[in-house]
């Protein structure tokens, strides 16, 4: 199972995981969306993909911020998880994909084991994050089938 957790203020996050799990599913691919995540309704195995915006000054959008407190506060036993990050931000902001990047740390930090390499969209230069997405999906397949 793939569970696909967005951080979205404006929905471009759920957009890239409504298209990612559509791309995954015609691979075979079990996937579920939590676009308003818990901690406790998701189960600690199979691969997490992580797709989140920053908002404001670096921080998560609202949406994600409790869950990921919670797994800073109370980590959950995560060693049967693997897990993915895809970070969109503006590079005009100093907080360049900051929500990503302590995502990104915080499950590091847990001792989840990360599957690839991070993608970062900036929205400056990538109009389409979908886009970005797919073809860092389609690099990255194998790590997801």
């Amino acid at each position: 199972m793939i569970h696909i957790i967005t951080g979205s203020t404006l929905g471009g996050a759920e957009y890239v995981g409504d298209h990612l799990s559509d791309l995954l599913i015609e691979k075979g691919a079990q996937t579920t969306i939590h676009n308003q995540p818990n901690l406790a309704e998701i189960e600690a195995k199979g691969i997490w993909l992580i797709i989140t915006s920053t908002h404001g000054a670096g921080d998560y959008p609202d949406n994600i911020q409790s869950f990921m407190n919670n797994i800073k506060d109370t980590p959950p036993r995560m060693s049967d998880v693997s897990f993915a990050v895809i970070a969109i931000g503006d590079s005009s902001y100093d907080t360049f994909c900051a929500a990503g990047k302590d995502a990104r740390a915080t499950f590091i930090d847990i001792g989840t084991q990360e599957l690839c390499p991070p993608l970062e969209i900036d929205v400056i230069n990538i109009s389409i994050p979908e886009d970005a997405a797919e073809e860092w999906l389609n690099e990255n397949i194998n790590f997801f089938i």
